[in-house]
């Protein structure tokens, strides 16, 4: 089964990009390419129910709740790549909402995808990190919302911060740009056990990871940072 991990900032198009890759698939009528898909959000979606009414393919949801959504997305990928097989799919499509710009949500094997906007400002590669860094695609969606000029800065300063990545420009809304990613998908490789995170993980847990809320350094234990100094690691 091949897996691919869908990442990018909210608003950015990521459900649109997958729903039009999804009815591509759908409409090939070949049952080698039978989808499944899992939505990871903060506290609401309804992209699953969406799906499922739409495709009639198999669908879950999982809240990340306390949890970082890409670390939810390592916590919760081995169950679904099962529920996924059980299922008969030979494709789990993973739409995470990826708001933590440390962390990659994508895994050794799959094929990750990054949504990006070319509405959202021209230095927006510059900011998002992992997220971006270690994806083997991304896809601009708005295209026809900014003039050549802004989207071609905006291409650049993809290539700025991932040099290896494809740049697919498209106009999600009306599917328009869409058959490069089906491409892309279809020559990915199966997922090989057992399954690794791209990238490193950020720095150790902290003391307000688990939960301690006081304001100012001083307060705190492990990986701290003054204002006017580097991160040093405090406490025993």
């Amino acid at each position: 089964m091949k897996i691919v991990i869908c990442a990018g900032p909210p608003t950015s198009g990521k459900t649109t990009v997958l729903k039009h890759v999804i009815k591509r698939f759908i409409d090939k009528k070949d049952k080698d390419y039978k989808p499944a898909y899992l939505k990871i959000d903060v506290q609401f979606a309804d992209e699953d129910e969406i799906f499922e009414k739409a495709f009639g393919i198999p669908v879950k949801k999982v809240y990340s709740g306390e949890l970082c959504p890409d670390h939810c997305n390592v916590m919760v990928l081995g169950d679904a790549i099962e529920w996924a097989e059980r299922a008969g799919a030979k494709f789990l499509l993973v739409e995470t909402a990826g708001l933590c710009l440390r962390c990659s949500p994508y895994i050794e094997g799959s094929l990750g995808i990054v949504v990006l906007e070319a509405t959202s400002g021209m230095n927006l590669p510059r900011k998002i990190g992992p997220m971006l860094s270690l994806a083997d695609m991304s896809v601009v969606t708005k295209i026809d919302l900014v003039s050549q000029a802004e989207r071609e800065v905006f291409r650049a300063r993809i290539i700025e911060s991932a040099k290896g990545v494809r740049v697919v420009e498209t106009n999600a809304l009306h599917g328009i740009g869409i058959d490069p990613i089906i491409k892309k998908i279809e020559e990915s490789n199966d997922a090989v056990f057992p399954l690794y995170l791209r990238g490193n993980p950020p720095v150790g847990t902290c003391t307000i990871c688990v939960g301690k809320k006081e304001i100012g350094w001083k307060q705190h234990f492990g990986v701290v940072r003054p204002l006017e100094s580097d991160m040093f690691y405090r406490g025993e």
